[in-house]
């Protein structure tokens, strides 16, 4: 719905609502707007209007049942929304899971990076005919369709994976699985220059528009892609490695990409060179995979499991960005109170700073280019 006020027409600004479905991406978001002509002046973000109390939510769920609802903010990233919860309570249970499970968890975060990131890139341009087989749409699905198959074959599901469990992972991966992996992330590679190509061509108008410097990169908490689109190298993965994230490293795998121009092109830029990171990380954890011993890929846990009494905080590199999860356990078998910190709602937050000078014409590529799920933000 959009609406504008008619009071001031005949003035030089017009108040516009925007929304509240959301115009280029996923879920809904609501946009108050006021225009000098179809250029913005201010802009300010209405979130709310998808809020589950899941962090309330999770306080009568045991450490078991609250993987349900961590998966579920971010769709497009269930995974590693699941497993920053799990490495919160495992790390205040002293926990240390089997080495099998720290690489196979690894690579299976970077399919999921994978998939998120071809989701966004294939939203671009925003509006674009979607059954168009030549579109950015249907080149982003055709990737992550052999990627979908192999994450749903290691985990059981398709969106919401429920793969991890405190101490490990539910199951290990399927004979033969690593290899049909490989090819997943052959095929990513092989289509991926098309579909960067198409996106960044649909892009290049908006070089300069939306632009987030890095001081308000500072002052927003903003993180992921966002962050490094405008030459801040922040990557937990790098900076505070977890899982087998250290050792890629090391090796060279894993490297952090950024840019330093902060608009829209550049941060398409960084998430289409990241698929390329994630895939070379997908490979560098297949080939450890194929030299461990078989070996379990989780501990035995008690049949009621209790974390201690405390407090913990845990932060993991999601496909958007920085998630953080604030546990605070009192020795009971459900958390006493359960905080996450989301990327999303920080790159929604931005807006207010990004849109003002913005065209109406290129207010949607903006959005589009901010990545972030509307779950993520009202949790």
């Amino acid at each position: 719905m959009v609406t504008a006020s008619t009071a001031d027409l005949g003035g030089a600004e017009v108040v516009l609502t925007l929304g509240p479905q959301h115009p280029s991406a996923h879920g809904v978001l609501r946009l108050a707007l006021e225009l000098d002509g179809d250029i913005v002046v201010r802009a300010e973000p209405l979130v709310g209007l998808l809020h589950r109390g899941a962090e309330k939510l999770f306080e009568v769920r045991d450490y078991r049942q609250i993987l349900v609802l961590a998966n579920r903010h971010d769709w497009l990233s269930a995974f590693s929304s699941e497993l920053g919860v799990v490495l919160a309570v495992e790390t205040m249970l002293g926990m240390e899971v089997p080495e099998r499970a720290v690489w196979a968890r690894t690579a299976l975060a970077e399919l999921n990076r994978v998939l998120s990131h071809l989701a966004f890139l294939g939203g671009f341009p925003p509006g674009a005919d979607p059954l168009d087989p030549t579109g950015t749409s249907a080149r982003s699905l055709a990737l992550r369709d052999p990627v979908q198959q192999v994450m749903e074959e290691a985990t059981g599901g398709r969106l919401h994976f429920m793969a991890n469990q405190v101490g490990g992972l539910k199951a290990d991966l399927p004979d033969g699985w690593t290899d049909r992996a490989r090819a997943a992330a052959s095929d990513v590679r092989a289509g991926l220059p098309e579909l960067t190509g198409a996106v960044l061509a649909a892009a290049q108008p908006l070089a300069g528009v939306g632009v987030a410097s890095p001081e308000q990169v500072a002052q927003y908490g903003l993180s992921g892609p966002v962050a490094r689109a405008s030459g801040v190298p922040l990557d937990l993965r790098r900076g505070e490695p977890y899982l087998a994230y250290g050792a890629l490293a090391q090796s060279g795998a894993l490297r952090v990409v950024t840019r330093t121009a902060g608009d829209c092109p550049a941060r398409l830029e960084v998430l289409a060179e990241q698929v390329s990171v994630s895939l070379d990380c997908v490979a560098a954890c297949l080939d450890v995979l194929d030299a461990l011993p078989p070996g379990p890929v989780n501990l035995k846990l008690p049949k009621v499991l209790r974390a201690p009494e405390g407090e913990r905080y845990a932060w993991t590199e999601g496909p958007s960005g920085i998630n953080g999860c604030y546990l605070v356990s009192r020795g009971e078998k459900t958390p006493w109170r359960l905080k996450l910190r989301t990327a999303s709602f920080n790159n929604v937050q931005v807006l207010s700073e990004v849109l003002p000078g913005v065209g109406l014409a290129e207010l949607t590529g903006v959005l589009a280019s901010l990545f972030y799920v509307v779950g993520d933000v009202d949790k």
